[in-house]
C-alpha cells in the first residue's frame, strides 16, 4: 500500500533563517544597511503605489548597478551560503523525515517564500526541498533584467493548493483550477503542516488550517507576544520558539503530530475500505 505523504509547507525569512535572506550578504555589498535598504524600498513603494515584492526586486537590480555590480544569477546562489539558520534547522529535515518513516509516512518539504529562489537554492538545505516556490529574477546576458515570478503574501496560497493536487508546473494553470475530487488529489489538505513567523503567512497558515491541515507560527526567543494574536484569533493551531532541535517542544510536537497524522490516515484508509466492500 502506498504510503500517505505529509506536506512540511515552510515561510523562509525569519522561519528557517534568523533574518531577511537579503540582509546576510546581498545589502552590505551595495553598501547599504538592512535598516536603509529596506526604508528606501518602502518609499518607493509608497510613491509609486507599487507591490512590495516587486519594489524589493526592483531595488536589488538598481542598487547593484548604482554600485557598479550588475545582479546576475551567480552572485544570488553565492548569498544563499552565509545564510544563518535558526537552532536545529540544518539537521531538522533529516530527523523529521526519519520520524515520518518511522510511522509509515512519506514525509516531503516545500518553500513558500516571497523571497529569492536564487538565494535559497545556495543554501546547504536547499537539498531537502522538493519543490520551491519564490520570488524569481529574468536574466538576459547574465543580468538580472525584470521580476520572473514574484510571490507575494496572498498570491503564495496558491502553492498551497499547486502541491495539494500535484501540479508543480507555475506555468500550468488549467490543470491547477481544474475540478479534481478530493480523493484524487496528491497531497489531502488535512496531510499538510504549514510552518511560519507572522502576518505575512497569515493567508497560508488559514487557509492550510481550515481545509483540515495544520499551522504552526514560530517567534524568536523572548519574543512570543507577536505570533501570540495569530493563536487568540485561531489562524494556527500553536505557536513555539523558533528553535528546531531535537527535544526542543517544536520538535516534539510535531513528532506527536506525524504519529497522530499516521493513526488518521490507516483510520481513513480502513473506513475507506470497508465503504468500498459495501458498494
Amino acid at each position: 500500500m502506498k504510503k500517505p505523504i505529509i506536506a512540511f509547507l515552510y515561510d523562509f525569512d525569519k522561519t528557517l533563517c534568523t533574518r531577511d535572506m537579503q540582509e546576510y550578504s546581498f545589502i552590505p555589498s551595495v553598501g547599504m544597511e538592512p535598516d536603509e535598504f529596506w526604508e528606501a524600498t518602502g518609499r518607493l513603494a509608497k510613491s509609486e503605489k507599487m507591490d512590495s515584492i516587486l519594489t524589493y526586486m526592483y531595488c536589488m537590480i538598481s542598487c547593484s548597478e548604482a554600485a557598479g555590480n550588475p545582479l546576475n544569477r551567480d552572485q544570488l546562489v553565492a548569498c544563499g551560503k552565509h545564510i544563518e539558520y535558526h537552532p536545529g534547522v540544518l539537521d531538522w529535515f533529516e530527523r523529521i523525515n526519519e520520524y515520518g518513516r518511522q510511522a509509515g509516512l512519506e514525509v516531503e518539504h516545500y518553500i513558500l517564500s516571497s523571497g529569492l529562489k536564487e538565494i535559497i537554492e545556495g543554501t546547504e538545505i536547499a537539498k531537502y526541498f522538493k519543490k520551491i516556490y519564490a520570488s524569481e529574477f529574468m536574466y538576459k546576458n547574465d543580468r538580472a533584467i525584470w521580476a520572473k515570478m514574484a510571490v507575494n503574501y496572498t498570491n503564495k496560497t496558491q502553492f498551497v493548493y499547486r502541491i495539494n493536487k500535484g501540479v508543480f508546473d507555475i506555468c500550468n494553470d488549467a490543470d491547477l483550477n481544474s475540478s479534481r475530487p478530493d480523493n484524487e488529489r496528491r497531497v489531502h489538505f488535512a496531510n499538510m503542516v504549514y510552518i511560519g513567523d507572522g502576518l505575512t503567512d497569515v493567508p497560508c497558515m488559514k487557509l492550510v488550517k481550515s481545509s483540515g491541515g495544520h499551522s504552526i507560527a514560530l517567534y524568536k526567543k523572548g519574543e512570543s507576544e507577536k505570533v501570540m494574536p495569530l493563536l487568540q484569533h485561531e489562524r494556527v493551531d500553536w505557536i513555539f520558539e523558533a528553535d528546531y532541535r531535537e527535544g526542543k517542544p517544536l520538535d516534539k510536537a510535531v513528532h506527536s503530530l506525524l504519529q497522530k497524522l499516521a493513526y488518521d490516515n490507516e483510520l481513513f484508509q480502513m473506513t475507506a475500505s470497508q465503504k468500498k466492500k459495501f458498494d
